[in-house]
């Protein structure tokens, strides 16, 4: 049995010595030495190769070694080479550290007060009580669902949407295009969450933002294609938007001359919102494997009808 792994190969270095201590039995290959290609029966990886079938034959199963499945290209892989995504708690645990900062950063009015540092400005403003600020939340899936319960304990009043319909205490929840306006006319602060699809890309843009309330700000800790740029600089600079806190871009790492870089009223995180564990992820990993080799059901596994 033979793993290869294609990755940042200093992570590489950590995942290597978890199975060599924990599961040996696993024979450990990294990208490119592939040695016999037939004896390969699991990649993980960020990307696939081209003609992945082709050059690894005998492959059983693509674990995709991030949160979300976006950078891979589903429909050029065979349908029924399971695809499963990593369920990393350490990725769910910094998802919420970052979500609860941006949150109370754009709370506490902190890029406004940024600006006034840089200005030597010393100007206090009139702080708004948690309770009177109404955080929505794009996107129910479980990190979402783990950010929305790290919010509750600081007062916030919580809201959510998705596709589907949800039911989770202490949170309003709406589903659907139907009910997408009355969730926006209530969120002072919004924060997407959402996996990236045909569905959901641009999905932050001009004629969204014109639903939220004036002054609302936003989030985006999903994925660069959600956001329309050029709406957001509009929506900022006409009031609709009071700020941003953006840790995805449509280009990544962001050009030199990106607009964004200089904006006082976004605040520009570099994809760090959440970064793959190998110490927490591994036991993950190697469960699958195991249900994989008992014939049950892998946790995560990508449902190719919906791309998540």
């Amino acid at each position: 049995m033979a793993l290869l792994y294609k990755a940042d190969p200093v992570r590489g270095q950590h995942w290597q010595a978890l199975f060599a201590e924990h599961a040996p039995q696993i024979e450990w290959r990294a990208w490119p030495d592939i040695g016999n290609a037939e004896d390969v029966d699991y990649l993980a990886a960020w990307q696939a190769p081209d003609n992945l079938m082709q050059l690894l034959p005998n492959l059983k199963v693509l674990f995709a070694l991030s949160a979300g499945v976006d950078q891979l290209d589903l429909s050029r892989l065979p349908p029924d080479l399971p695809v499963v995504r990593l369920l990393d708690p350490g990725i769910t645990r910094g998802m919420c550290e970052y979500a609860s900062w941006a949150v109370l950063s754009l709370h506490r009015d902190m890029l406004r007060y940024r600006q006034q540092q840089v200005a030597r400005c010393w100007q206090a403003h009139l702080l708004q009580p948690a309770v009177n600020r109404r955080v929505g939340v794009m996107g129910l899936g479980t990190q979402a669902q783990q950010i929305l319960a790290t919010l509750a304990p600081l007062g916030f009043a919580l809201s959510g949407w998705a596709r589907s319909a949800y039911q989770l205490a202490g949170v309003d929840c709406y589903a659907g295009e139907q009910q997408l306006p009355t969730f926006l006319s209530q969120c002072d602060i919004l924060l997407c969450v959402l996996p990236l699809t045909e569905q959901t890309q641009g999905i932050l843009d001009r004629e969204l933002f014109a639903q939220l309330p004036h002054g609302a700000a936003l989030i985006n800790m999903g994925r660069g294609g959600h956001l329309v740029e050029e709406d957001l600089l509009e929506a900022l600079g006409s009031g609709q938007l009071s700020g941003a806190v953006l840790d995805v871009l449509q280009e990544e790492p962001a050009p030199a001359d990106h607009p964004f870089w200089d904006h006082p009223q976004i605040m520009l995180t570099p994809h760090i919102a959440a970064m793959t564990q190998p110490a927490s992820a591994f036991g993950g990993l190697l469960e699958n494997i195991r249900r994989y080799e008992r014939g049950e059901p892998m946790l995560g596994e990508v449902d190719r009808g919906k791309g998540y």
